[in-house]
């Protein structure tokens, strides 16, 4: 029997590829479980306007990152920390601290989103790296003044 696969199966396929599997496979475990679809021209069709419906919902995602990209270059966040002697930073600013003022500024994403291991305990300027998209970063600028 044709199934065309609507999940990755490991060992098996990938999501989309059409390939011929014994019917009792494919009928008690991928249909029964969703991994795959029995091969007829209505599913092929279905297929394939979901395919075509994911890949313009790629492009609108990638065009609004890149839009948000070019406004976060554009953006220098100041933090006024306060320091003991030789300079040396009480805390630390954090990734929330750095999400809430880009919120204030319009700009809304998780804090999962900011590239942050630790936060910036360092005065100066310090770029982060947001990932606004799988593959699209952006840079905003952070100052950590006395």
């Amino acid at each position: 029997m044709k199934v065309i696969f609507l999940k990755d199966v490991k060992g098996q396929a990938k999501k989309g590829e059409i390939k011929e599997v014994k019917d009792g496979y494919a009928q008690n475990y991928l249909i029964k479980n969703g991994y795959a679809d029995k091969l007829t021209e209505v599913s092929y069709q279905k297929y394939m306007n979901d395919k075509k419906e994911e890949q313009e919902e790629d492009l609108k995602n990638r065009e609004e990152a890149n839009k948000i990209k070019k406004s976060l270059e554009k953006i220098e966040l100041i933090f006024k920390v306060k320091t003991g002697k030789m300079d040396k930073v009480f805390g630390s600013v954090s990734s929330k601290q750095i999400k809430e003022d880009l919120e204030k500024l319009g700009i809304f994403i998780s804090k999962k989103q900011i590239d942050m291991q630790e936060g910036l305990s360092i005065l100066g300027y310090h770029n982060v790296n947001i990932q606004l998209y799988k593959d699209i970063y952006g840079v905003v600028k952070v100052k950590l003044e006395k």
